[in-house]
């Protein structure tokens, strides 16, 4: 199992197609693609690791393939369709023991298994925002939408949601509350699932509790919520949302315990550290920020050319960059973070 006891470097993926490799510890960055075939097509979606050692980063394009990265050759090794553009693009992937496991945005969750053509398909509603693995019991997922509430399912047991939420009650003119599930995760060491919405809300549910409404809802700001990441430290969740606001609540008290600056765009990935108290976002703006979680400063700044969709954090550093390309040092370190783009560079194969 691969050290967590640091980052060494960061992948993120790109709305161009490409698959981008950060070394914090070489202070380069490198782009992976197929230059011949590369199209707004395949647009990066989602990405997983393939493998508990870290050696293999899945890739979700907007076309409806997987595509297998291998970290330590440094090229895509294989490539499988596991959709069709008409269903949407990825919201999540995942892999349990010996299948792949994907959904789209039209709520189709597939499971693929390895070495067969057979696969497992569940309806999981139309407009699902993202489909999220339980870490500790990796054959569980849970998926939301844009008025398709929290669900939760077995991937054994497929036929029907082991949880599903119930809406909110009505607000104060009996209206009903309007339902938008952006991102979830599962909370560690309980049954307990923490969501945000694109209301700006921040909603925690108790599957293991009779009730099936929100335990405690606290809210953040006036923009729509689009990703979240429960940091190492337990009791509270990160969240980030359309215009670039970072901040970090209490899910005991649904209080803001400090919010993160420097962001100018819609964050669109988020993952903390497993163990540090470190979280990383990119979006809209082309920059991946390293924050630290304790004082809220910026640790690393990386200008990447490309709007970004989402983010991998991994304790291996690059094996190795792309065939016959030069490399530019770029990572900026917390004593160094400038304003100018101008001064941040990349190099495209």
């Amino acid at each position: 199992m691969a050290d967590k006891s640091q980052i060494c470097s960061v992948w993120v993926g790109s709305e161009t197609g490409i698959l981008k490799g950060v070394s914090l510890a070489k202070k380069q960055a490198f782009n992976f693609c197929e230059m011949s075939s590369l199209s707004r097509d395949q647009e990066v979606c989602a990405l997983c690791w393939g493998d508990a050692q870290e050696s293999e980063v899945l890739v979700g394009c907007a076309n409806g393939t997987v595509k297998t990265f291998s970290t330590e050759k440094g090229i895509f090794t294989e490539s499988r369709q596991c959709g069709d553009g008409w269903q949407g693009k990825f919201t999540g992937l995942a892999v349990t023991d010996s299948a792949l496991v994907t959904c789209v945005e039209s709520g189709l969750v597939n499971v693929w298994k390895e070495g067969s053509t057979d696969t497992v398909e569940i309806n999981a509603g139309s407009s699902v925002c993202r489909m999220r693995q339980n870490p500790s019991q990796r054959h569980r997922v849970a998926t939301g939408g844009k008025e398709n509430g929290l669900k939760v399912w077995d991937l054994e047991r497929p036929d029907s949601p082991i949880f599903t939420a119930k809406n909110v009650r009505n607000d104060w003119l009996d209206l009903r509350v309007p339902e938008w599930v952006r991102d979830m995760a599962f909370i560690p060491d309980s049954e307990k699932i923490v969501t945000c919405t694109g209301h700006h809300q921040v909603r925690v549910y108790d599957p293991a509790s009779p009730q099936r409404r929100p335990v405690l809802e606290a809210e953040f700001g006036e923009y729509p919520f689009t990703a979240l990441s429960l940091p190492c430290s337990p009791g509270s969740v990160v969240v980030g949302n359309t215009q670039g606001q970072v901040a970090m609540l209490d899910l005991r008290k649904g209080l803001v315990r400090g919010c993160l600056k420097g962001l100018a765009g819609a964050v669109r990935g988020l993952q903390c550290h497993p163990s540090l108290p470190l979280v990383a976002s990119c979006g809209l703006d082309r920059f991946l920020r390293i924050h630290s979680l304790e004082d809220r400063s910026l640790q690393h700044k990386v200008y990447l050319k490309s709007r970004l969709n989402c983010v991998l954090l991994s304790s291996r550093d690059l094996e190795a960059g792309p065939p016959a390309a030069d490399t530019d040092v770029e990572v900026k370190e917390k004593d160094e973070v400038e304003d100018e783009i101008s001064e941040v560079g990349i190099t495209l194969l």
